[in-house]
This record gives C-alpha cells, sequence and structure tokens, in this order.
C-alpha cells in the first residue's frame, strides 16, 4: 500500500478570488518542511492539499507531525490509494484500517465519488463497503453520529483514497499571507504564546530579546533561543534580534521616578523594536501584555506605551487569563522551558510600588529629564545581535 497524507484547508475556502494566493503559499510551506524527509509530492485537489511519497525512504511519520503545525490546515489524515474496483477497495480497506477497527465499537462509512463513471453511487459504496467490513469485524456496529471511526472513501479520477482517522490541524491562516511583524519575545510564558496566535494569523514573524549583563545571565539568553527554536516549528524560519540593553536600563533607573520606571523601560524597548522593525519592514509588532495582569499592563499604562513609536502594536493575550495562556503554553511545547527560573530584564529594577496610572503627561516630564536615553537606545539598536533561528534545527539547550 502506498500512504499519503491529507490536510484539509480551513479558513483559505472562503477567501475567493484570493484563495490560489494562500494555497500557493500553503504549498510552498509544506514542500519546504518536507524536503529533509525525502522526496515528497505536494500538490492540490478540490479543497484538500496533498502530500505523496514517491519512494520507500520518505519518513511518512515525521512528514505527518510537520504538516500538523503548519497553519492553514484545519484537519489531516493518512490514506491510501488503490485502484478503482470494489473488490480491491474492500480489501484495502480491510489491510489498512482492520487494526483500528478491531479497537473500535462502532463505526461509518462516507463516500464521495467525483468520478461520475464508477458505476457505484456513494450511497451504494458506503452500503457495501460497511456490510463488508462488517463480515470481518462482527463486533462492531454501525452508529451514524458520532461513531469511534469513520471509514472515508473517496472515488477520484486518479483512483480510491481510503482515509484513516482524521486529527485536528493547527487552523489558521498560512504563514507570511498577512504580513511580518516583530514579537518581543521575553523568556516568560506569555510571549511565546502570542506568537503563536498571531502566526496562526498569517504573520510572518521575527523576534527581538531585551539583554542586561550582567544581571540577566546567558543562560536566559540560552532560555530565549530555545523558545524561539520551539516556536519556529509552527511559524518558520526567523531571526532573533538581541539587543544590548544594560545601558538604557540603568539610565532609566538612575534618572527616573522609580513608580515610572517600568513604563519607561517599556517605552523604551518600543522605540528601540520600532527602529529595528522599519529596518525590516514589518507592520506591527507584537506583545505577549494580558490587561491588568501586572502593573505595566493596565489601560493607563498601555496607553502610555503605544504612544513611544508609531507600528500598530499587537496583544492577542489582552483578554486572556494566565490559565489560558498556560494551557497553550502547553499545547505549544514552550511551558517547560518558560517555567525554567532565569530573569530577564523586564523583571530586574522593578520599584516595589509602580504607578498603575500613569499619565502621558508625566510620562514625558520624566523622559525630558533624560536627554541622554535616545543616544543610549540608538546605540542599543546598533549593536543588535542577529541569530538565525531553523525549524528544521530546533535550539537544544541544557538546563
Amino acid at each position: 500500500m502506498k500512504e499519503i497524507i491529507v490536510a484539509y484547508q480551513g479558513e483559505m475556502t472562503l477567501k475567493g478570488l484570493n484563495r490560489g494566493t494562500f494555497e500557493a503559499v500553503l504549498a510552498k510551506s509544506m514542500k519546504y518542511r518536507l524536503k529533509d524527509l525525502g522526496n515528497f509530492k505536494v500538490y492540490k485537489a478540490q479543497s484538500c492539499m496533498y502530500a505523496e511519497p514517491m519512494d520507500d525512504n520518505c519518513d511518512v511519520d515525521a512528514a505527518f507531525d510537520r504538516i500538523s503545525k503548519i497553519f492553514g490546515i484545519i484537519r489531516l489524515s493518512r490514506s491510501v490509494v488503490c485502484d478503482k474496483d470494489f473488490d480491491t477497495i474492500c480489501k484495502t480497506a480491510e489491510e489498512y484500517l482492520g487494526p483500528t477497527l478491531r479497537s473500535c465499537k462502532t463505526f461509518k462509512v462516507e463516500a464521495k465519488r467525483s468520478d461520475k463513471k464508477f458505476p457505484m453511487n456513494s450511497p451504494e459504496i458506503c452500503r457495501e463497503l460497511g456490510a463488508y467490513l462488517l463480515s470481518k469485524h462482527p463486533h462492531l456496529r454501525v452508529k451514524v453520529k458520532d461513531p469511534d471511526l469513520v471509514v472515508m472513501v473517496e472515488i477520484r479520477d486518479f483512483g480510491a483514497y481510503i482515509h484513516g482517522p482524521k486529527f485536528p490541524g493547527a487552523g489558521g491562516l498560512p504563514v507570511g499571507t498577512s504580513g511580518r511583524a516583530l514579537n518581543m519575545l521575553s523568556g516568560g510564558l506569555d510571549s511565546p504564546v502570542a506568537a503563536y496566535y498571531m502566526a496562526r494569523r498569517g504573520l510572518a514573524l521575527h523576534h527581538i530579546h531585551f539583554a542586561s549583563p550582567p544581571y540577566t545571565s546567558e543562560r536566559a539568553r540560552m532560555k530565549v533561543e530555545e523558545l524561539a527554536g520551539i516556536i519556529s516549528q509552527y511559524t518558520g524560519n526567523c531571526i532573533l534580534y538581541v539587543v544590548p540593553y544594560t545601558k538604557p536600563q540603568e539610565y532609566i533607573r538612575d534618572h527616573a521616578p522609580a513608580v515610572l520606571f517600568t513604563v519607561l523601560m517599556r517605552r523604551s524597548m518600543m522605540r528601540i523594536a520600532s527602529i529595528i522593525g522599519h529596518e525590516i519592514d514589518v507592520q506591527a509588532l507584537i506583545t505577549g501584555e494580558s490587561l491588568a495582569q501586572v502593573a505595566s499592563q493596565t489601560a493607563w499604562a498601555l496607553a502610555c506605551t503605544d504612544s513611544a513609536q508609531d507600528i500598530p502594536i499587537l496583544r492577542p493575550l489582552i483578554g486572556l487569563d494566565k490559565t489560558e495562556i498556560v494551557e497553550v503554553a502547553r499545547k505549544i511545547g514552550t511551558y517547560e522551558t518558560s517555567i525554567q527560573p532565569y530573569e530577564d530584564c523586564c523583571t530586574i529594577f522593578t520599584p516595589p510600588h509602580p504607578k498603575t496610572r500613569p499619565t502621558l503627561t508625566e510620562i514625558l516630564e520624566a523622559e525630558a529629564a533624560m536627554p541622554g536615553l535616545a543616544e543610549l537606545e540608538a546605540q542599543a539598536a546598533a549593536e543588535v545581535e542577529r541569530v538565525r533561528i531553523r525549524m528544521d534545527q530546533p535550539q537544544e539547550v541544557e538546563f
């Protein structure tokens, strides 16, 4: 039997005249992610994308796992192709799905017949194939609604496809179809989840991280590189921009009111991110902020942060609580790395009682009293380090 992977498109099917563009990006993404797993042929038929192994050296298991993480696919299954002969279809279905059927209690057969020359219509295929499988598995019973297994048969012009169980895909839109953004990647739970959510809406991502040695350690930086590697399995290759932020951060600490430190630091980071964002032509900045989670994330503080620069700021987690964020972090595999106890620069010099309702007037007054900050920010942006993150070479860090 020759097994192939069938990926069902989701939201893209609603894109009208732009649909072809989205499908081309999805096909390109699939080809790239499978290129080191063997010779796969990727093609489209109706609302599905197919990944067909062209020789015995293809790693179908690894391919299935990678495709399941590609945004734009709502569900996927493995299937086999056989001749359009009903006896062959029955024997192939039993050979391919027999082990699965033995562990089920209920099933049903669904059929689609795009080749109208096939002598049996869809109801006849369902009835006769169902009877055949019941004869091989007497313990089974047919259940039309919510069975343990749906045996799907498609009769196409170039063969009969027998599908295995369907599994959920990543959903969303193909990465790159909505533009490009720069994600503020700290090292905590929130920012990797924010990156996942925005890539799921079609944004291609790079990341920016602010390091403040000696206050932050090399382990903290390695942790962020590890997180970027994990996220890349969903978002694709990217660049991690590491900003040397010690001097601007110390300057703010030494020259600004302590109660305003965090908001002033966030504004400073946004300005540096904006400099880099303009250089690489991004359409947005992304943060993992959640409303009222900490003092710098109140509505008043966020308004002050937004006014620091001119690139739109996207906050996909703004209405989520910590429990919901942790759940997604576990799902995408970033949780265990995020909770490693290495400080990031957002948590150092934090005042004991930060102001939760800062006004833009007092923030601007505080910045006016720091004339040297702009030069330090420009210097930090100029000295940024670029780390290439590849999804086929995820970072592996031992803690």
